[in-house]
């Protein structure tokens, strides 16, 4: 039984035509159908029902089929000209008459036998309005879908232009989060974006992809977030376990980038970059034709940087030596063509000389304290000393090397202990830092200390201040100075061999 209540809500809005020949079924269905819906407008027959249906829109089109001058039939066939989606219910005394059974072929929505059955009208009619307004749904549907696609659209292209706009500024984000922990990393990192995009652009690149190179160039080191900062920081050359564990950067990038959708090209790009053409390279061993066009330029740009900007444990090569050797290892770790790009920009490019290794800042020098600082006095040790004389050689920023050697210093130790001993080097070491002036300081061969300067200075006061302490010691110690440019002293062993030379003078 359909529920009258919620036929009346369903049908209040919608219009109906209603064409009936017989005046008493029609007023009768008339009083009842405006019981549910807004407006029912009446007509007498079919010529009648087509001239009020061109006037006014109507949501139903109920009629009889059987009427004088224009049956149903004909009616609705020309009102289907006008509208093809009209809904129409028919009503007829005889279910299987050929008005019936042509109605049902040109397509009806339903049928009402009469006499009205008014459970089975109710049916119909509930059936003809939920059809309605099912389809009135999915027509609002249609519309707002068209909004919200363009709603969508919009969104979208916002987003997609807004991480367009901030995809530089996540870069150098991620580029910050290595520079925090390796500066000479992140430098390193933009000169090779910055190589690896002007060798794309000469071997003929798309600019996408001179960009995506790029963009590979500054993230090719981000595997070392993982790398231990014993390995990562590293002044000296690294062992076999140490280059091992660093090689592991590779894997932990490409890992890190294949799953950030917005970095997810560049991550082949950047596993790829230490692999050899000759498929001696890491981390896969890949060969040539196995290895990305842009990793392959990389390799280059990466190798170049590393030859021509200075390390702890070495001078940087000038840009024809790099140049050369880069052409030296064509063929065996570099691809050809891509060396024949490189020489050809690279020897254009202005290297920058003051890019090293050595510390500048304080957090810097603290983290060089792990591998360089004397556990004992806390001043830099014998190894860092090396370090120093070796780019002093070619830097000349010191001029003058002071050497302050503690005499008959086993001997205390053998009389005082060991502790006494060690509090004596600390308290020369105080002396040293308040006194001397002296930006490096070294405590080398266990009882000697080194201080350097830009210029000869007056160290009257750090003489007399350690003669002083010692004394009352019965130590003495020995004051000698030497130029280090005139004496040529590259390295300790230089200082140890022209000090054991003055001893047996």
């Amino acid at each position: 039984m359909v529920d009258l209540k919620l036929l009346k809500i369903l049908s209040h809005k919608y219009d109906v035509l209603y064409v009936e020949d017989d005046s008493e079924i029609q007023s009768e269905m008339f009083e009842y159908m405006n019981v549910f819906f807004n407006k029912v407008t009446k007509a007498n027959d079919g010529v009648e029902g087509l001239a009020t249906y061109k006037k006014e829109h109507f949501d139903i089109v109920i009629t009889d089929l059987s009427m004088p001058n224009m049956n149903g039939i004909e009616m609705i066939e020309k009102m289907k000209e006008i509208n093809s989606e009209q809904i129409f219910l028919i009503t007829s005394a005889h279910s299987e008459s050929e008005y019936m059974i042509n109605a049902i072929k040109i397509g009806i929505d339903g049928y009402i036998i009469k006499p009205f059955d008014y459970e089975q009208l109710n049916y119909e009619l509930f059936k003809i309005v939920e059809k309605i307004e099912k389809f009135a749904q999915n027509e609002e549907y249609k519309h707002n879908l068209k909004d919200m696609i363009a709603q969508k659209t919009s969104e979208l292209n916002s987003m997609i232009h807004f991480q367009k706009k901030n995809y530089d500024k996540t870069l150098v984000s991620m580029v910050q989060m290595i520079e925090d922990r390796d500066p000479y990393t992140a430098g390193h990192s933009e000169r090779v974006a910055h190589y690896s995009k002007i060798i794309a652009q000469e071997m003929g690149f798309s600019k996408e992809d001179c960009k995506k190179v790029y963009q590979a160039g500054i993230l090719h080191d981000i595997g070392k977030i993982a790398t231990p900062d014993v390995v990562l920081l590293k002044p000296q050359k690294l062992n076999t376990l140490e280059y091992k564990l660093i090689q592991e950067h590779v894997e932990v990038g490409y890992k890190l980038l294949a799953n950030i959708p917005m970095f997810k090209d560049l991550a082949e790009i950047v596993h790829c970059h230490h692999e050899r053409f000759d498929g001696s390279g890491y981390p896969r061993g890949l060969s040539d034709a196995q290895v990305p066009e842009l990793s392959k330029i990389m390799a280059v740009a990466d190798a170049f940087d590393a030859m021509t900007t200075n390390r702890i444990y070495k001078r940087s090569k000038s840009l024809t030596e790099a140049i050369e050797e880069l052409l030296d290892f064509t063929g065996i770790q570099f691809n050809p063509e891509v060396i024949k790009a490189a020489k050809k920009v690279l020897k254009k490019v202005t290297l920058d000389e003051n890019i090293d290794q050595l510390p500048h800042t304080e957090v810097e020098k603290e983290r060089f304290s792990y591998f360089y600082r004397d556990s004992l006095t806390n001043l830099y040790n014998q190894s860092y000393l090396d370090v120093v004389l070796a780019h002093n050689s070619f830097e000349k920023k010191y001029k003058t090397l002071y050497i302050c050697e503690v005499r008959k210093f086993f001997e205390y130790n053998k009389k005082m202990g060991w502790k006494s001993g060690d509090d004596l080097l600390k308290n020369i070491a105080t002396v040293l830092r308040t006194c001397s002036q002296s930006p490096e300081l070294f405590r080398i061969f266990g009882n000697n200390f080194i201080l350097l300067y830009d210029e000869n200075c007056n160290i009257i006061q750090v003489k007399e201040s350690i003669t002083t302490m010692l004394e009352a010691l019965e130590i003495k110690c020995n004051f000698r100075s030497f130029n280090l440019l005139e004496n040529h002293i590259k390295n300790v062993s230089d200082l140890e061999k022209i000090c054991k030379n003055l001893i047996h003078s």
